[in-house]
């Protein structure tokens, strides 16, 4: 693993969200954060049990007073888990762990899970970042390029991309006319630098209108805020973004966490329930930890309850042959698509504006590939860099004025999403899961994803970029 870009951003999503003090999971290769002295549980007799149990632990082992543990949430609501405070993150050490042990006992008796951590729900290139946005002249047709095919109001697929709102200036592209939904907030700092991740939920868009011309494209701004949303709050987004305009043909959702378990997210467990019985098909990012341990949603996709109505999505690398070397992988992970130096709408149409590398790249590979990955290029020095705070380097500065090359398993997903719709489009299919079966079904593609043989989807009008082993220094 490669954990540190995942501890500079750790201050930022901190910083995020002001009035949530955050921890870092145990387990280092999990790559998740988490809320400090609160934990998850259904709602009703589990909550009970669960906010008993820790309560008596804590009195007769801590001293705590029982006040200490206590609700602090709704007494019931649609995703159907509460928030039960276990400690005062204020008091310095983290009560979770202890909490989790006390219940062990009693997760045992009932044979299932009781309790969880509040995970950070994040865009998929926010604590896994896969790399930086960097900037792509307009003379550059965008990759995947614009499919043939036209604009059918009628019969056009709905497609809700769950991410971090539209960019100001999207509708200056025409490849977003057909586009809405919610205005990103806060996209440029006092001193009118772009914000990290500002253009994240817009580049999606793109990539999904480049690839399935006919469709309605909704993109919501739940997760505005740095791209981070606590487990306990994502149920509840998930539905307003779906209640807003009804359960759409296909999800895109380019965001998740791990949590070292093998069975979702318990904050997530009433809007997983409610999907399973809609028509609606979730296309989710599979993460960029270069690792196997299961990435919240798209790890569903290997649940049998939720086999049909999640189709998790990893990366290729540029030229479409294997793994990009951030992808997250495993047999959780159902198809992989093209995430890498993908070429997209970002923002600057009506005004260049200037961005600030947060990231620096690395000599090599962070996850030991030797191929040139977005790793090593282009290169930069970013402001939460630890070798930039000890040698003074400054951060590197550039400017977008509209198109962009981005990477991540963020841009597979929505590639993935738009061969579904398009897929719809092309064979009169209604059903957005039978689509994804037959598109599946009929595709023999596939590529190598460490030593082994997985589906793969290119889109039509993706282009490969070509890859080169960098030269050794000498």
């Amino acid at each position: 693993m490669a954990p540190q870009r995942f501890h500079e951003q750790f201050d930022q999503i901190q910083r995020a969200l002001p009035d949530v003090a955050l921890a870092m999971g145990p387990q280092e290769e999990a790559h998740y954060l988490y809320e400090r002295g609160v934990v998850l549980a259904r709602d009703g007799e589990e909550a009970r049990l669960v906010e008993d149990t820790v309560r008596t632990h804590f009195t007769e082992t801590r001293g705590l007073v029982p006040d200490h543990v206590r609700r602090t949430g709704p007494a019931a609501n649609r995703t159907g888990v509460t928030r039960i405070r276990v400690g005062d993150p204020a008091q310095g050490e983290d009560v979770v762990p202890h909490a989790l042990r006390a219940l062990r006992e009693a997760e045992e008796r009932q044979s299932r899970p009781l309790v969880a951590r509040n995970h950070v729900v994040h865009v998929a290139v926010n604590a896994c970042p896969g790399d930086e946005p960097v900037p792509a002249p307009r003379s550059e047709p965008p990759n995947p390029a614009p499919a043939e095919g036209r604009y059918d109001p009628e019969s056009a697929v709905g497609v809700l991309v769950v991410d971090t709102g539209l960019v100001h200036d999207h509708a200056s592209c025409p490849l977003l006319a057909h586009t809405g939904g919610d205005a990103q907030t806060g996209e440029t700092d006092a001193g009118g630098v772009l914000r990290q991740y500002v253009g994240h939920g817009t580049f999606i868009a793109g990539i999904l209108a480049a690839v399935a011309p006919s469709t309605d494209i909704t993109v919501r701004g739940t997760l505005s805020d740095a791209g981070a949303v606590l487990e306990s709050e994502f149920g509840t987004r998930l539905f307003e973004a779906v209640d807003q305009g009804g359960w759409p043909d296909i999800i895109s959702l380019s965001a998740g966490t791990s949590n070292g378990r093998t069975d979702g997210l318990l904050g997530l467990d009433g809007f997983m329930r409610e999907l399973r019985e809609q028509r609606t098909l979730l296309v989710a990012a599979a993460g960029n930890n270069a690792s196997d341990v299961p990435f919240w949603p798209a790890a569903y996709a290997a649940l049998p309850e939720y086999a049909d109505s999640v189709l998790s999505v990893g990366a290729l690398r540029g030229d479409g042959e294997s793994a990009a070397c951030f992808t997250n992988h495993g047999p959780w992970v159902r198809v992989y698509a093209p995430g890498e130096r993908l070429t997209g709408v970002l923002t600057g149409f009506d005004t260049p504006v200037p961005y600030v590398y947060q990231h620096s790249t690395y000599d090599t590979c962070r996850y030991g590939f030797t191929y040139a990955c977005t790793c090593q290029y282009p290169r930069h020095t970013g402001v939460l860099s630890e070798a930039r705070e000890s040698t003074g380097a400054k951060p590197d500065q550039v400017m977008f004025d509209g198109l962009a090359q981005w990477s991540g398993t963020s841009f597979a997903t929505p590639a993935v999403a738009g061969l579904v719709a398009a897929h719809m489009t092309a064979h009169r299919e209604r059903d957005p899961r039978a689509a994804r079966t037959q598109l599946l079904g009929s595709s023999t593609e596939s590529a190598d994803v460490r030593g082994a043989r997985v589906p793969a989807l290119r889109p039509p009008t993706w282009r490969p970029v070509p890859v080169a082993t960098p030269a050794r220094s000498v």
